[in-house]
């Protein structure tokens, strides 16, 4: 049984060879694998049979990204983040911190239309998708497209990268109307972004991982009304989309999420990655006996 097969059994809910696996690991992480055994990840994932493979996704070619002399960047959003380096042991890991939220202080809807950082979908060249596809096929593995940590198909994360932790959460109570004409745009550049990329890999894409962290240690970032005032119609149209062209959907999210799973599960959602067992009401037991007629999931080991 090879990792096709295996994998869409098991989405399937019937019972494979084995449970598909996959392997999540930092940048720092792989480096230090690497120094430690002296191979890539691309040859540890050949030897240990990793069912789920990455494609890259689309190459950015649009207007050149500002750089800054304290090193700080700009992201396609108009993002200003300066990279954090942490020495973790005989490593290191990196992270790009959000500098200053460019929507910080905007006060108006007008102010959302008017803001001249929005990336476009052209900005991509989609060209290379179906070869990347069809280069994971050839080894019988399962094609899932993830993107960048900094532009995966989400709608909360971009919304608190552009407008700050608090101010988007404060803005769906206290300014709704100003919450809502930012996602409306973040989610109007991810439908044809993803439209592009689908069309582009001409069915080879198995999987779309979505990511979008919703949950703290104790409960939803949100009430799960809230969940679906502002971000059930993006969660929808993405999944909409995407079995459009016959990819099956899972999403990232880390933190405790059971309350809004039947919401996601209503929009069609099949698969569930987290990461945190030990988050409140996480446990993949119970998870299992609610949810596992209708909802697969990917944990961490």
């Amino acid at each position: 049984m090879d990792s096709r097969e295996r994998t869409f059994l098991a989405l399937n809910f019937e019972e494979p060879d084995r449970v598909p696996t996959d392997i999540w690991a930092s940048r720092g992480f792989k480096e230090k694998l690497k120094r430690a055994v002296g191979i890539s990840m691309e040859e540890i994932l050949d030897l240990y049979d990793i069912d789920l493979r990455y494609i890259e996704g689309p190459a950015y070619i649009g207007p050149p990204l500002p750089t800054f002399q304290d090193g700080s960047w700009v992201d396609i959003w108009g993002v200003r983040r300066k990279r954090v380096v942490i020495e973790v042991g005989d490593g290191v890991e990196v992270y790009d911190e959000v500098v200053n939220p460019p929507l910080a202080s905007i006060e108006r809807v007008e102010d959302v239309e008017l803001y001249s950082g929005w990336p476009s979908p052209d900005w991509f060249d989609y060209s290379t998708i179906e070869e990347q596809c069809e280069r994971i096929r050839k080894k019988g593995k399962v094609v899932v497209f993830m993107g960048d940590r900094l532009n995966r198909i989400a709608q909360l994360k971009p919304a608190i990268y552009l407008r700050g932790f608090e101010g988007i959460l404060s803005d769906m109570v206290q300014n709704p109307e100003l919450a809502a004409a930012i996602f409306s745009r973040i989610r109007d550049f991810y439908v044809h972004y993803l439209e592009r990329i689908l069309e582009a890999a001409k069915g080879k894409l198995d999987i779309l991982l979505m990511g979008d962290d919703f949950g703290t240690q104790q409960g939803p970032l949100i009430s799960p009304r809230m969940w679906e005032d502002f971000l059930g119609k993006g969660f929808s149209d993405f999944i909409g989309i995407a079995k459009s062209y016959g990819v099956r959907v899972m999403h990232h999210t880390c933190g405790s999420v059971r309350r809004i799973i039947p919401l996601m599960l209503d929009r069609g959602l099949e698969i569930l990655l987290f990461k945190q067992k030990t988050a409140y009401e996480m446990d993949p037991e119970g998870l299992k006996s609610e949810f596992g007629r209708r909802l697969a999931f990917h944990g961490g080991i």
